[in-house]
């Protein structure tokens, strides 16, 4: 039998598995006594103990609560494999990259600050998401999840992926990162959904950022590095671009930070995941996960490391 730690949050909502013990363990602190711990479920935010997991004697694999994964790697044991949340955060985060472009466009936090002082004083017109040109830069399962509301608002949606695709039904074609500087002139929005990479790192700097027409909104729901964090304030502040970002560069964004009061930029604090959705979720996953652990030794969707070993 397989002994496995999870989050205490969705042990219940786990059950039973097949061929696995399983532990509560939020990761905060010392994992009891066990020295036979083969897998552990790490919970949806960083934790001390992802520094530590080379005490556990036994382990085979770690399978992290999110969808980015660049945070867990300088912690993982050699001959250990990692799996990424895949697909648990898709539905949430492009919720939330639709409620920023929408919330931009039709200028709610000057509503908000309107309503705070009392003042009804309606604008001009406001910018549509309707017949928009919005780019998705990177086309996994969050950004195709967010194509999907897109065009359900009626916008003209492209999108840009590692490597070109024929069309999906969602967008004609799939266009390859090197076209990006080529699509940039005419995205009215921008909305970047890709993993933090060592290709992606850097993405949307100064060149990219002068590339977009005046007035273009870019939103980050990936990794705050993947935007030239000096290049975009430099934009926003002359007022040429606005800004929706659920990640920055740093992060947490300090307390002085200029982005904070730079006109036309909404910060969120990086909850595109954070939802009630995830735990239900990320519990059917995890069963699905150890489920096939149990089954071959391995984990799917490992995105470093070797497989697992073969299960006990």
């Amino acid at each position: 039998m397989s002994v496995v730690t999870v989050p205490s949050s969705l042990l219940d909502l786990i059950g039973e598995v097949a061929g696995v013990e399983l532990l509560a363990w939020d990761m905060q602190d010392e994992p009891g006594r066990r020295a036979d711990i083969e897998v552990v479920v790490a919970p949806n935010w960083r934790t001390p103990w992802l520094k530590r997991l080379d005490e556990l004697p036994a382990l085979r694999a770690v399978q992290l609560g999110s969808a980015g994964y660049e945070h867990a790697l300088p912690f993982l044991p050699e001959g250990v494999a990692l799996a990424n949340a895949v697909g648990v955060h898709d539905t949430a985060t492009a919720e939330l990259a639709l409620a920023l472009v929408l919330a931009s466009q039709r200028d709610l936090p000057e509503h908000v600050r309107a309503q705070q002082e009392r003042t009804w004083s309606p604008p001009g017109e406001h910018r549509s998401l309707a017949d928009a040109s919005v780019l998705v830069v990177g086309y996994g399962g969050i950004g195709r999840a967010l194509a999907a509301r897109l065009q359900a608002c009626e916008a003209q949606v492209s999108a840009v992926a590692r490597t070109a695709k024929p069309g999906d039904g969602l967008v004609e074609q799939v266009h390859a990162m090197t076209d990006l500087s080529a699509l940039l002139p005419a995205a009215q929005i921008v909305v970047l959904c890709t993993p933090l990479t060592d290709q992606t790192r850097g993405l949307l700097d100064a060149t990219a950022l002068a590339q977009l027409p005046d007035d273009a909104l870019v939103v980050n729901v990936s990794r705050g590095p993947v935007l030239d964090t000096d290049a975009l304030l430099a934009e926003c502040a002359s007022g040429r671009l606005r800004a929706a970002l659920d990640v920055t560069d740093p992060e947490p964004l300090p307390a002085q930070h200029p982005l904070w009061s730079t006109p036309g930029v909404l910060i969120s604090p990086h909850t595109g995941g954070n939802t009630t959705a995830f735990a239900p979720r990320m519990a059917r996953y995890v069963r699905s996960q150890l489920t096939a652990y149990a089954g071959q030794g391995n984990l799917l969707h490992t995105v470093a490391g070797p497989p697992a070993g073969a299960a006990t």
